[in-house]
């Protein structure tokens, strides 16, 4: 087995990271992003190592990402069990993702076209509350491509121009959901009731306001902060789903249509500085670039359990082709109360 203590576990990850899982798609060799935890012999038990070594995990996990390789690791359940010994109390309310069998708090991944890229996000950072740990288990890799590309929050908050960053620190973001006939799902589908007493009560417990639109639709408004100190490194980070929802990083042909049939702030989703103001191309063109430059990937491998710290590392998806199985589980919520990120355990 590994080695349990700290340092030696750490400086282990850190040869390993050196040494690329993947040679198709080295990590890159000055990084310790991803932290990489393989056995010294095959078949070992990853429930078995991640309870002898749980108190190295917090120190393994400041890098923000850790992907163990090559342990015995084959079923949800066996991922679930896994996941809980470094968090115990999963999340198992999340709608946004289909449920797995075989497991009380595992989803299967986003239900996206895989010949189009999910782009960067912090895992639900345009709501009230998320998920501080994030887990993905990889049951069956894609015949080529489906690779999820990782980026240090830290690193693109640190590559923002100063007035970029400032003004990002001051306002805050407000996010925009319409939820209208015909496009994407409906509001009682999301909210799964079709009481519209039940909905606005459900966005004033999270904080967000709701205006039902004349069409029989719903606008929701999420204000957000859009950079955070963590609650254990005490590390400011770029904290967002800017890529996921404005319309810069549609399609061509897709965000001119939209602008064509909406105004702005009417789309089925958008995001602007918290007081309203449109985040200009200039600022969306250089967090493009940004994220791209910083980015780190590998290709899957069937057993791959990886960890993330959701706010110190965002995520995306590459397109692929062939069946392709990633598996989800979420925990140690957090939210921001009195200017502070307050996580449960």
């Amino acid at each position: 087995m590994l080695n349990t203590d700290a340092q030696e576990v750490s400086a282990r990850a850190a040869r390993q990271t050196v040494a690329a899982p993947a040679a198709q798609d080295p990590v890159r060799s000055e990084s310790t992003f991803p932290a990489i935890i393989e056995p010294d012999s095959s078949g070992n038990d990853l429930v078995e190592w991640l309870r002898s070594a749980k108190d190295t995990i917090p120190e393994l996990l400041r890098s923000g990402a850790v992907l163990f390789r090559g342990f015995s690791l084959r079923s949800a359940s066996e991922f679930e069990a896994a996941a809980r010994v470094v968090c115990p109390n999963l999340h198992g309310e999340y709608g946004d993702l289909p449920k797995e069998d075989g497991g009380n708090a595992v989803y299967r991944s986003t239900p996206y076209p895989p010949n189009r890229a999910i782009l960067f996000h912090n895992e639900s950072s345009h709501q009230s509350t998320w998920p501080l740990k994030q887990f993905f288990f990889c049951v069956q890799p894609a015949q080529s491509g489906g690779e999820t590309p990782i980026v240090d929050c830290r690193l693109v908050l640190d590559r923002l121009p100063a007035a970029i960053r400032d003004r990002f620190r001051s306002s805050g973001l407000r996010y925009v959901r319409n939820f209208i006939p015909g496009f994407d799902v409906s509001w009682s589908q999301f909210f799964k009731t079709s009481d519209k007493t039940v909905v606005e009560e459900r966005c004033g417990k999270e904080g967000a306001s709701c205006k039902w639109r004349p069409d029989g639709g719903l606008q929701m408004t999420q204000e957000c902060a859009a950079v955070l100190q963590h609650p254990q490194t005490g590390e400011d980070v770029f904290f967002n789903q800017i890529q996921l929802h404005h319309p810069f990083f549609l399609d061509d042909g897709l965000r001119t249509s939209l602008a064509s049939l909406f105004a702005p702030g009417d789309e089925p989703r958008n995001v602007f500085y918290g007081d309203g103001e449109t985040i200009d191309e200039h600022t969306t063109a250089l967090l493009r670039d940004i994220y791209a430059e910083l980015q780190v990937q590998f290709a899957w491998e069937a057993g791959d359990f990886l960890l993330l710290d959701n706010m110190l590392a965002a995520h995306g998806r590459n397109p692929y082709s062939g069946a392709r199985k990633i598996l989800v589980a979420m925990g140690e919520m957090a939210t921001l109360r009195h200017g502070s990120v307050i996580a449960s355990h």
